[in-house]
């Protein structure tokens, strides 16, 4: 019974973030790479380009998201957000065993940014690690999007997120 719930509010959430970027009122669609170091990035909907893209505190991007959020409300247009989920990660690969133990942490924060985003009201999607190229080095990505300062590997992760949509 609770996974009908679980998945009931999945659809909801999804049907919600597929509005809003069918809407013509958005304005920015933002990247989240969870982690001690989150990528942050920020995508101009209506002009196709990346706007910034760079790494912070956790507590620094859920401040970065909600000051956009309110800059985008009163301009009379929206933001989604997309947080690549690692509880969706199925796999990880060679010394899996640690790679799992550093996820566990991850894992949190990916929830913490699902319950911040749900009480806040903003539109968002968890994204599966699989259905993102990540893990581009810094000329790849500037090759890709265009993007010429100095980035981390999150903030690479997180820009690829949100890169041509």
């Amino acid at each position: 019974m609770n996974s009908k719930r679980v998945n009931k509010n999945e659809n909801t959430r999804m049907s919600s973030s597929l509005a809003c970027r069918k809407n013509s009122e958005l304005l920015m669609v933002i990247g989240i790479d969870p982690g001690t170091k989150t990528g942050v990035a920020a995508y101009g909907y209506r002009n196709k380009s990346l706007m910034d893209v760079k790494t912070m505190k956790i507590h620094e991007a859920f401040k970065f998201v909600k000051d956009q959020w309110e800059l985008a409300l009163a301009l009379g247009g929206k933001i989604l957000v997309r947080v690549e989920d690692a509880r969706k990660r199925k796999r990880y690969g060679f010394n899996s065993n640690a790679k799992m133990q550093g996820a566990g942490a991850i894992k949190i924060q990916c929830k913490q940014w699902e319950e911040f985003l749900k009480a806040e009201g903003i539109s968002y999607e968890l994204v599966a690690p699989q259905r993102i190229r990540t893990k581009v080095d810094a000329k790849q990505f500037q090759m890709i999007t265009g993007w010429m300062e100095r980035t981390s590997n999150h903030g690479r992760d997180a820009g690829m997120l949100v890169y041509g949509l």
